[in-house]
């Protein structure tokens, strides 16, 4: 919903899929909501500014039957690869996502409650977004039901 610079917005079908099977749908409109790849740029912005430890990582199972999964990791803005965000607002609406692409899976990952039943890909998947983004991901989501979750670490429990 909303508007403002998306860089890695999708207007293909896999846009769709992730829209349909994440149920991304405005509740009172019913109109769909905006999905794109994961943008591990901006998410590295947010993880410094708030001095964050530990993420928590929703819908992993939408990406479910998936060939390939990307990650944005740059930027291109005037020829130039950024590892950050523009710090204008306006320069930001000009980024090109450059991408990582990463093999899919196709064993649902819908209700698993046991990090050790995800697929392989999922899991290098997650390994590739705790690299990138330099912070442990603590609670995993694979569905809509708050008992579909994986708890890798509890960050009270330190």
């Amino acid at each position: 919903m909303g508007s403002g610079p998306f860089p890695t917005e999708l207007f293909d079908d896999v846009g769709g899929h992730l829209a349909k099977v994440g149920a991304e749908f405005g509740a009172t409109t019913g109109r769909p909501r905006r999905c794109g790849w994961f943008d591990a740029v901006s998410l590295r912005r947010v993880v410094i500014a708030n001095s964050l430890t530990g993420l928590g990582l929703t819908k992993l199972d939408v990406l479910d039957g998936l060939n390939e999964v990307k990650i944005c990791t740059g930027y291109l803005l005037d020829g130039e690869l950024l590892e950050n965000p523009p710090l204008l607002m306006e320069r930001y609406e000009e980024c090109e996502p450059v991408y990582e692409s990463l093999p899919g899976w196709d064993v649902p990952t819908r209700g698993v409650t046991d990090y050790a039943e995800l697929p392989k890909e999922a899991k290098n998947y997650l390994k590739r977004l705790e690299e990138l983004l330099e912070v442990p991901i603590d609670i995993i989501s694979t569905g809509p039901d708050r008992k579909e979750i994986i708890v890798l670490r509890n960050p009270f429990d330190s």
